[in-house]
């Protein structure tokens, strides 16, 4: 509980999304240290193609990545979760300067960049524990001789609505500064039969991911869950282009979260994450609104995933 001073932002967002007509949680909140690592194993899924489709895309063409970001660069990884992908952008740089991870999961973080250190003992890595939607890291990154580069791999900003795109495309633009370049992956629209599988595999890992979210409420906010009435589910939203991630309630039901109680009837769910597939000419619009331009971008050849390459306006 709150003692009047200390903020509970986990505490605040679960209240007031439980409490709206469609019940929602903002999809941060997926990523405790055990969220990663389910996020870790789904990436690892057969139906999970993003992930190896952008390895690909970087493994092919991170020298041209790496000659567009320049010397002693500054890379700044926004959600930066495993630190896997950006290893191939390092491997390609020419002397990198700085590394800095901002993820939400400080434990997953402080293990992930243990590791990096140990495998690029010259490179200074600087990890940041907060949520990239709130950053705010002008002050916060290294000095170089180069420019800084934002690196956010995933598909990520595909979970974000188009005002929060535009938000965080503004503040990386201000901490990153003039000159700076950004390299983000974006999932490209495509038939749902590819899509909904990707988020509702066979093995069951994505509905242990998105059902941790009741443990989480259940161990840090005093909520009662009973995680067996409730069931995973994956819909394709054709209006707005999106996979949503729900958490459908099995029978009517009364749940205590933080000392308040919720209902819940048949069928009701907890909306807990999108993820938008979104054409490239429409980001190149939003980027643009907020202070950057599309350079170039490189797709596989299916074009199921393209990686965008902005330039500081």
């Amino acid at each position: 509980m709150m003692d009047g001073l200390t903020r509970d932002p986990f505490r605040e967002d679960v209240i007031k999304g439980l409490g709206q007509r469609q019940k929602a949680i903002p999809s941060r909140w997926l990523y405790d240290e055990k969220g990663s690592k389910l996020f870790d194993e789904i990436t690892e899924l057969p139906e999970y193609y993003p992930t190896r489709t952008e390895l690909k895309i970087l493994g092919d063409r991170a020298g041209e990545m790496a000659d567009a970001i320049g010397p002693e660069a500054v890379i700044v990884e926004y959600g930066a979760g495993s630190l896997l992908k950006v290893r191939i952008l390092l491997d390609a740089l020419e002397r990198p300067a700085a590394f800095v991870p901002v993820d939400i999961s400080a434990s997953h973080l402080e293990a992930a960049a243990d590791e990096l250190t140990a495998d690029y003992p010259d490179l200074t890595i600087k990890p940041i524990a907060s949520d990239f939607m709130a950053s705010n890291l002008g002050e916060s990154l290294p000095e170089a001789a180069g420019r800084r580069a934002g690196f956010f791999p995933g598909s990520t900003v595909g979970n974000l609505l188009d005002a929060e795109i535009h938000r965080f495309l503004s503040n990386a633009r201000a901490d990153l500064g003039d000159g700076a370049c950004f390299i983000i992956g974006i999932d490209q629209p495509k038939p749902p039969r590819i899509l909904v599988p990707a988020y509702d595999d066979a093995q069951g890992v994505t509905a242990a991911f998105n059902k941790n979210l009741l443990t989480r409420m259940n161990r840090e906010l005093d909520a009662n869950f009973d995680l067996d009435a409730f069931a995973h589910e994956a819909r394709w939203n054709e209006s707005d282009s999106r996979i949503e991630m729900h958490l459908c309630s099995l029978k009517p039901q009364t749940v205590r979260v933080a000392g308040e109680s919720f209902d819940f009837q048949d069928g009701e769910t907890i909306h807990t994450e999108n993820s938008r597939k979104i054409a490239l000419d429409r980001f190149a619009g939003m980027a643009e609104k907020a202070g950057w331009s599309l350079s170039r971008h490189w797709t596989d050849e299916k074009g199921l995933f393209a990686v965008m390459l902005l330039e500081a306006d």
